[in-house]
């Protein structure tokens, strides 16, 4: 299978990314045959880390694809880092401003012109202690819906180990072990077609994102809370 063509700043972005996922981890890449080798594909993940773009773009890549990711536009502004974003084709989010609404704009036409998008549905790392998903963002849902796409949940675990941004810890030796699963296509056919409303919305993503707390489940040899964690619920 012919590998995706990238362009100069994948390339450059794969010869950081690549020796940062070797040294930190002994990596498990699981489940790349669910990455559509062509065409539109919407991979929707959980953010436990930090380093979680390292190996979402890892296990794209190792697909022979090129990731998108949805980011956040202040990621733009950096000397470097913010050529990189621009030249590789990456998706600025704008939150809570009048041009939030570019981003599904500019997520939907990359999916209609075959490209992988990556998104992360809780909008920032989890807050919840055990790692489990928050309560996502029904953006996620727009995207899914807006064009016919496979929709791929996936998801980290062991980045957090290696760097807890909330509690400032990086510990990078000794090397932890990483796990990366992708699942098969969330079926998303008797959503498709209907007129979108807060309802549908909010069913598509809790259904999306029940199936990326399931594979997380797996992965952990764990059973996922019936309900996803709401910051600041409670207290």
């Amino acid at each position: 299978m012919r590998r995706e063509k990238g362009g100069f700043w994948i390339a450059f972005c794969a010869v950081f990314f690549y020796p940062i996922g070797w040294l930190v981890a002994r990596s498990r890449f699981e489940g790349k045959e669910h990455i559509p080798a062509t065409g539109g594909a919407l991979m929707v993940a959980n953010h436990i880390s930090h380093l979680d773009p390292v190996f979402s773009g890892l296990v794209v890549h190792r697909a022979r694809r090129v990731p998108r990711f949805l980011a956040k536009n202040s990621l733009w502004s950096a000397p470097v880092l913010g050529r990189a974003m621009k030249g590789s084709g990456q998706i600025p989010v704008y939150r809570e401003s009048a041009d939030a609404q570019h981003s599904l704009r500019d997520g939907t036409r990359a999916l209609q012109d075959g490209k992988v998008v990556v998104i992360y549905p809780e909008g920032t790392i989890t807050r919840d202690p055990e790692g489990w998903p928050m309560l996502a963002r029904t953006g996620v849902a727009r995207l899914a819906l807006s064009a016919d796409v496979p929709v791929v949940p996936f998801v980290h675990w062991g980045t957090r180990e290696v760097f807890d941004g909330y509690n400032k810890k990086f510990r990078p030796l000794p090397r932890k072990p990483i796990t990366v699963r992708c699942g098969e296509p969330v079926d998303l056919s008797a959503y498709r077609g209907r007129p979108l409303d807060a309802t549908i919305l909010r069913e598509v993503t809790d259904l999306i994102m029940k199936r990326v707390s399931e594979l997380l489940a797996e992965v952990r040899h764990e059973k996922a809370p019936a309900q996803f964690f709401r910051p600041g619920a409670g207290s």
